[in-house]
């Protein structure tokens, strides 16, 4: 599994692309086809997900991810995530996971302030 830290500003908004190979020379693509792929950021394990990150999954073998600005201010620190396959023969793995932190937002942090938390 790859740790991928995500460090965010609050109040802006983010896009990761994840590339999946089969092979370390990435020639041979992983097939996503029938795969649900989900990303959740949660403060602790097991915890109420504060947000699922938008998924978009691009045969054969892209995963992207975003985070609105407005999903961005209801991330408190420090928190967790990771992005997780379901394939279709109910084979569960998780590719990628790490910490999250956030910054405060400096121009806009009077409009955020009531959903500050860290």
């Amino acid at each position: 599994m790859l740790s991928y830290p995500l460090r965010l500003y609050r109040g802006d908004s983010y896009r990761w692309r994840f590339v999946l190979w089969a092979d370390p020379d990435r020639t041979v693509p992983i097939d996503l086809a029938g795969v649900v792929v989900g990303a959740e950021i949660r403060v602790t394990t097991g915890a109420t997900p504060i947000t699922p990150l938008g998924v978009v999954v691009t045969a054969p073998n892209i995963i992207d991810l975003s985070l609105s600005a407005a999903a961005s201010v209801q991330v408190p620190a420090p928190a967790i995530w990771d992005l997780q396959l379901t394939y279709p023969s109910g084979d569960v793995q998780t590719i990628v996971s790490g910490p999250v932190s956030v910054r405060g937002d400096v121009t806009n942090s009077t409009t955020y302030a009531g959903a500050m938390r860290a």
